[in-house]
């Protein structure tokens, strides 16, 4: 183990969720796994990829989350969503810091919300589309998503990824034209 991830290790609060602390060293881009419903406090619990504590969203997160996924647990299974620390969030009347969405996958478009900060008081919370495809590294890892896919709205967006990974010239002429294969097979099954 190298000595940076045991000094990040020995910071992590012992906590049964996902903490605004938990993100100081920066925003993450989590899947969700599966969401169970919690205590009267903190009604919804998000089982979350990589190994993390359970992110239990605020009642603003909540309502964002229902606008742009629905109000059914089962839809929200898979998608991805990319979870930052807002120091400026209050509880109570202080300012003690909290866990926001910045991208959510799933829509199409930048949406911005009018909810309440506090009584009387309302707040634009805008949420930008996070791309539906889990990064990838390699032109292997895109060969096997562009195989996989059944539609021409996942090969279009499949190839945003692509040109958003920077990849060697090489591969990235290879992945490029394997879209455009993939593309024709497509068109020609619909014929």
């Amino acid at each position: 183990m190298s000595e940076q991830n045991w000094i990040a290790k020995s910071i992590v609060p012992k906590s049964d969720q996902l903490n605004a602390e938990d993100l100081l060293s920066g925003p993450i881009t989590i899947t969700v796994t599966d969401v169970k419903q919690g205590t009267a406090e903190q009604p919804i619990a998000i089982l979350i990829d990589g190994g993390r504590q359970p992110y239990k969203p605020c009642k603003t997160m909540r309502k964002v989350l229902v606008y742009c996924w629905s109000d059914q647990a089962a839809n929200w299974i898979g998608k991805r969503m990319t979870l930052y620390a807002d120091p400026d969030v209050m509880w109570a009347g202080v300012k003690v810091g909290g866990i926001r969405i910045s991208h959510l996958s799933g829509i199409e478009s930048q949406v911005m919300l009018m909810l309440s900060e506090t009584k009387g008081k309302r707040k634009p919370i805008t949420v930008t589309p996070l791309l539906d495809v889990a990064p990838v590294a390699s032109a292997i890892d895109f060969t096997k998503l562009i195989e996989a896919a059944t539609t021409l709205d996942e090969l279009d967006k499949l190839a945003k990824a692509i040109v958003k990974a920077k990849l060697p010239a090489d591969e990235l002429a290879f992945v490029k034209e394997m879209v455009i294969q993939a593309r024709n097979i497509l068109k020609e099954k619909s014929v």
